[in-house]
């Protein structure tokens, strides 16, 4: 019997027709050779008959061995070749590759090719994102990762693509647009968008366990360069028509999320819509930081001034509220004032603001008796940051404020932040000074006696750090 049968199924299909013809074969043959037997026996042409006999077995061997492999009779060979596979219009395989498609199976060479984040609208319909991607490969641009956001209509599938140099960002648009793509955005990308997005949320979820004052710097990595701002409970946009509700709330480009204590934290990303999607993972951020309640790092440093003297400079937050107000009260008003740039009233609402991880991280130092003796403040505003710094009079000129200035730049860069600015007064000349004992660039502007003093963050800060023999970890 023969050993080729077929799959059909996952089980071998045996064909019954083909077995009758091989049994009839076999009795046709042991009758001939009988009847050729027979006549050798019996007849005087015996040696004639066997060499004709061998001819046509010679001949009929040779007729199997030529029909056997002819190409719609060869048997199937197992094929592991990786080949790039080309779709048709809708989505089935194509009997033969497409322009460029035989180029496309070639590796990009990382250090000739760009990362590139797009964005694009397809329908939903089988077939759609085939041609989006058979598109792609005519360019030889690779797809690294996609993620899809369903919509009520349509979906929006976001790429991460690596492309040949001399591709722009035009000639992506444009092709996208010609396979059915439709509200592209498209983006430089690097190095830190190749971790998939399952690890990168994790990521962020763990630094807002660990940290409440992480909260707006994970949105800001989870939905990108967008604007940030928190509202307190007490504010009128968060009582009035602006509020969120409880679940949250989002419009285009504009995403609201209530906070436990009943205020808003408002996402505005102008040049980009927001998806259900993103709703849903920004969502989920704020419920995990709401369960947790208010959190920070429990780390502290001991370090011993110049005069001997030792200090504590920690993470602080609304539990330190009553120790702040209290250093506030042990101020002179010039040194409030050059803080806060005018009369200092009602300490106890804006000291809740400042020391709201919300809003921001805050430092202090406070001595060994657990006295606060000056505070340091990195506050979110918007898409920008301001430093802060508040240090008590008999405390001022003996490093404690560049200390605290040094960590606060240490945790914007950490942050990711591009720059940070100070608001003081022009005649605070020990905060300027300890702005340009960073040894970063700064751009200065003076306006009716205020001076904005920015620091770009593009330079490696100098951080005072304490000497091994005068710091404690705890």
């Amino acid at each position: 019997m023969s050993d080729v049968t077929r799959v059909k199924h996952g089980r071998p299909t045996h064909h019954w027709r083909r077995d009758l013809v091989e049994l009839a074969a076999l009795f046709t043959a042991v009758a001939v050779a009988d009847a050729v037997a027979n006549m050798i026996g019996h007849g005087p042409d015996g040696p004639a008959l066997l060499v004709i006999s061998a001819v046509v077995l010679v001949a009929t061997a040779g007729f199997h061995v030529w029909w056997s492999r002819r190409p719609s009779h060869a048997p199937p060979v197992a094929d592991t070749g990786a080949r790039p596979l080309v779709l048709d219009q809708d989505g089935t395989a194509a009997g033969r590759q497409g322009d460029g498609a035989g180029s496309a199976g070639a590796p990009l060479d990382p250090s000739q090719s760009t990362l590139w984040r797009m964005r694009t609208t397809v329908r939903d319909q089988p077939g759609s994102l085939a041609s989006l991607c058979t598109a792609l490969a005519r360019l030889r641009v690779d797809i690294l990762s996609l993620q899809t956001h369903p919509l009520a209509e349509g979906t929006v599938d976001e790429f991460l693509l690596r492309a040949p140099q001399e591709v722009p960002a035009a000639e992506l648009s444009r092709v996208v647009a010609r396979a059915g793509g439709s509200g592209t955005w498209i983006e430089r990308a690097d190095a830190h968008d190749l971790v998939d997005a399952p690890t990168r949320i994790l990521g962020l979820a763990t630094r807002t366990a660990l940290d409440a004052a992480e909260l707006p710097l994970a949105l800001r990595q989870l939905l990108g360069r967008c604007t940030i701002k928190s509202l307190p409970a007490v504010s009128p946009a968060a009582d009035g028509g602006d509020a969120a509700p409880v679940e949250g709330a989002f419009d285009d480009t504009v995403m609201r999320l209530r906070t436990p204590e009943g205020g808003v934290i408002t996402v505005e990303r102008p040049y980009l819509p927001f998806t259900p999607t993103e709703f849903a993972r920004a969502r989920a951020l704020v419920e995990l930081d709401s369960r947790l309640g208010p959190r920070v790092p429990g780390s502290q440093d001991v370090l011993t001034l110049p005069e001997g003297n030792e200090i504590t400079v920690r993470r602080a937050d609304v539990s330190d509220v009553a120790a702040s107000k209290a250093m506030h009260e042990r101020c002179s008003q010039r040194t409030l004032s050059m803080r806060y740039h005018g009369p200092v009233q009602d300490a106890d609402r804006y000291l809740n603001h400042l020391l709201s991880p919300r809003f921001g991280r805050t430092v202090a130092a406070q001595t060994a008796s657990g006295r606060i003796v000056a505070l340091g403040h990195l506050l979110w505003d918007g898409d920008e940051t301001e430093i802060a710094l508040l240090v008590e009079d008999s405390w001022q000129r003996r490093g404690v404020g560049s200390e605290l200035l040094g960590r606060l730049v240490a945790m914007a860069i950490e942050a990711g932040c591009e720059s940070v600015y100070a608001v003081t007064q022009a005649s605070n000349t020990g905060m300027v000074a300890a702005m340009r004992g960073l040894g970063l660039p700064l751009d200065y502007q003076i306006e009716e006696g205020t001076l904005v003093i920015t620091a770009r963050l593009d330079a490696t800060p100098v951080v005072s750090r304490p000497a091994p023999e005068q710091a404690e970890h705890h």
